[in-house]
């Protein structure tokens, strides 16, 4: 069985993680967040900090002899990828809530995912033994905030003092009252005043729970380990146990990336770790893998297993074959990503629910010679997280896309820490994207003299597309004419002249028609075409014209009533656009869209302006025209020249009239 750990800051699931694995004989001695000797929390960065920022997983035997396999998840809201990541290969989740600092921001947010996945899931009410521990009034708070079909198993006694214990509820008539939320017949059953035995309530309760419907709640203290016990059986009772066909084709996903920091020649070589969903792997067997990108491009590899270490509780001999159900660190698969899928595509564990990274800041190292290694190292990270793209930028930076500023600061330390590398983090700013406002058609016709520049001829037409349609080739020659070659040259130039247009940044949402090409045989070559082609297509779109479009995220917030005017302001100050607000049980909810780059001052700014009870939801909303055109960007990787660069050249070179 898979369990993922999910909480707030410093609500204890990293503690929780350690107390479970102690008690079960699966580490010798308990590890502490504060003294960095916690073993899912493995990375140099997550001692320091105290903070877990990858997915990690550790196994145990529960009692009965069934293996769960704890996941244990970033809690930080900037990693919120790396936690929906891990959440797609799970069987289950426990959410972490402290008894003292109640249901947080993060809480809210974790809850709602949870619940849109509809995953199992169990509530831990942590920290019962510190003094300020309110379990009465929190589960009151649980009920209103997070999820109205909540079930208290277990509550606690002599709260807030180092004797506070958990002590078993019943299962009597207020748990079928929750229940019948849910179940018509059990509402029924109540109206004609018959109550099911506390046997029947619990079939019912895990019916409920592993239908995603139900919560039960148990209580207690990772650091002394009360309640522990409790939670682990709950586990077993109410989450239905992982596994698969072990039949037929093997369908998994990777969920993370890390390196392997052994000796010799395997140091630094990328492992894997894969659920596996069906079938079973092996080691020294061929896979191959699908990917879908965050630009929304597919892909895939194969590459062989050179080593399988199944996630095994101590004393379990796993063997050398991983099967369905379980997961695996996998050695020797060179191009393998995070978020890679074994089997076909749309198979379960695509995992790829969330919007990417819109910031962008540009990134230098300190040393003049220092560019090719931060190139590998970004590289490197990249394959953990593919959310965050690194290209290559003017003035010899590189640029890389993001979420926010702490996971800024987190690759900044890991280049340090990882790699030696000190570099220069410029301030992030919002990606913008250009769209054509009319048609615009260009033609660059060889001159059959001697001394011609280029021996080729490219004529295309640019014209808007529907919105969110991208860019769209359309090839409108005789394709016999020429070598495929050629053809291809002209594509590929074509499209990727387009990531960065009149003003400097990536065209989209256009159709790009080629509807004139020629050649010279013999000098004419593909480099003919992959030079004139960006010009050609930078002077179409200077006719057609284009307009630069900001990035809006939808916002939902979900804020204390006596501070609506204070966020209301704050958000029409920052140019959202608000839609309305409404109460709902006790708190106010506003709607609004706003631009990606204010949307970072928000997110600051909530927790000063809600006493740190404000939560905030986002979604990917509707781009809208920019108020004044953004600086120009440095030019991208893969343009082979600035295509206003470009111009200047030509003319400089006083080409004859007519060759544009």
């Amino acid at each position: 069985m898979n369990i993922g750990v999910l909480a707030h800051v410093d609500a204890g699931k990293t503690s929780l993680t350690e107390r479970l694995l102690f008690d079960h004989g699966a580490v010798p001695d308990l590890g502490s967040v504060d003294a960095g000797s916690t073993r899912t929390d493995s990375g140099a960065l997550e001692r320091e900090r105290g903070i877990t920022i990858r997915a990690a997983v550790a196994a145990f035997t529960a009692p009965g002899g069934r293996q769960i396999n704890l996941v244990d998840t970033p809690g930080h809201p900037d990693f919120i990828a790396e936690v929906e990541r891990a959440l797609s290969v799970l069987d289950g989740a426990v959410l972490v809530l402290s008894a003292v600092e109640g249901v947080q921001a993060q809480t809210r947010v974790l809850m709602r995912t949870l619940r849109r996945l509809r995953l199992p899931t169990l509530v831990f009410v942590n920290k019962i033994d510190r003094m300020g521990a309110r379990y009465d009034g929190l589960l009151a708070d649980v009920r209103r905030t997070l999820a109205p079909c909540v079930v208290p198993l277990t509550g606690a006694a002599d709260q807030g003092t180092p004797r506070a214990r958990a002590v078993a509820l019943p299962l009597g008539e207020g748990v079928a009252e929750t229940l019948a939320e849910n179940d018509e017949g059990l509402l029924a059953a109540l109206v004609e005043g018959r109550t099911p035995s506390e046997a029947r309530l619990r079939t019912l309760l895990a019916r409920q729970t592993a239908a995603g419907l139900a919560y039960p709640l148990y209580c207690g203290s990772a650091l002394t380990g009360e309640g522990a016990a409790e939670l682990v059986a709950g586990i077993g009772a109410f989450v239905p146990p992982g596994g698969g066909d072990a039949s037929g084709e093997a369908r998994g996903t990777v969920f993370a990336v890390e390196r392997s920091d052994g000796g010799g020649r395997a140091a630094g070589r990328k492992v894997a770790y894969l659920r596996l969903f069906a079938g079973e792997v092996r080691d020294r067997q061929r896979l191959t893998f699908r990917r879908r990108d965050p630009d929304g491009t597919t892909g895939g590899f194969s590459g062989r297993v050179t080593g399988l270490d199944v996630v095994a509780a101590p004393g379990r001999d796993a063997g050398r074959r991983l099967l369905a159900g379980g997961i695996a660190r996998v050695r020797g698969l060179a191009d393998v990503r995070v978020g890679d899928r074994l089997g076909e595509p749309g198979d379960a564990g695509d995992g790829s629910h969330f919007a990417p990274p819109g910031l962008e800041t540009a990134v230098r190292s300190k040393e003049a010679d220092g560019q090719g290694r931060l190139w590998a190292a970004l590289s490197a990270l990249a394959d953990e997280d593919p959310l965050i793209q690194v290209r290559r930028a003017g003035d010899g930076a590189m640029s890389l896309l993001l979420y926010g500023a702490v996971q800024r600061e987190v690759v900044e330390a890991r280049l340090l820490l990882d790699f030696g590398i000190d570099a220069v983090f410029e301030e992030p700013r919002p990606v913008y994207v250009e769209r054509p406002v009319g048609a615009g058609e260009a033609l660059s016709e060889m001159r059959r003299t001697e001394g011609n520049e280029f021996w080729a001829t490219v004529g295309l037409r640019v014209e808007p597309g529907p919105y969110g349609s991208g860019v769209r080739y359309v090839h409108d020659v005789e394709t016999g004419y020429m070598p495929r070659a050629f053809h291809r040259a002209v594509e590929e130039t074509a499209v990727q002249a387009l990531r960065q247009g009149m003003h400097g940044w990536a065209v989209t949402d256009c159709v790009l028609t080629v509807h004139r090409v020629g050649q010279h045989s013999p000098n004419t070559t593909a480099a003919d075409f992959r030079k004139v082609t960006p010009m050609v297509v930078l002077r179409a779109l200077e006719e057609a014209g284009t307009r630069v479009f900001e990035p809006c995220q939808a916002v939902e917030l979900e804020v204390p009533e006596d501070t609506v005017g204070d966020v209301v302001g704050l958000l029409a100050g920052l140019g959202a656009a608000v839609g309305g607000s409404e109460p709902r049980g006790g708190t106010w909810t506003v709607e609004a869209e706003l631009p990606l780059g204010p949307l970072q001052r928000l997110v600051a700014a909530l927790p000063g302006l809600t006493r740190g009870e404000g939560a905030l939801w986002t979604r990917p909303g509707t781009d809208r025209p920019v108020r004044g055109v953004p600086p120009r960007r440095a030019r991208t990787d893969g343009n082979p020249l600035d295509p206003v660069e470009y111009l200047r050249y030509l003319a400089d070179r006083s080409l004859p009239t007519g060759t544009v």
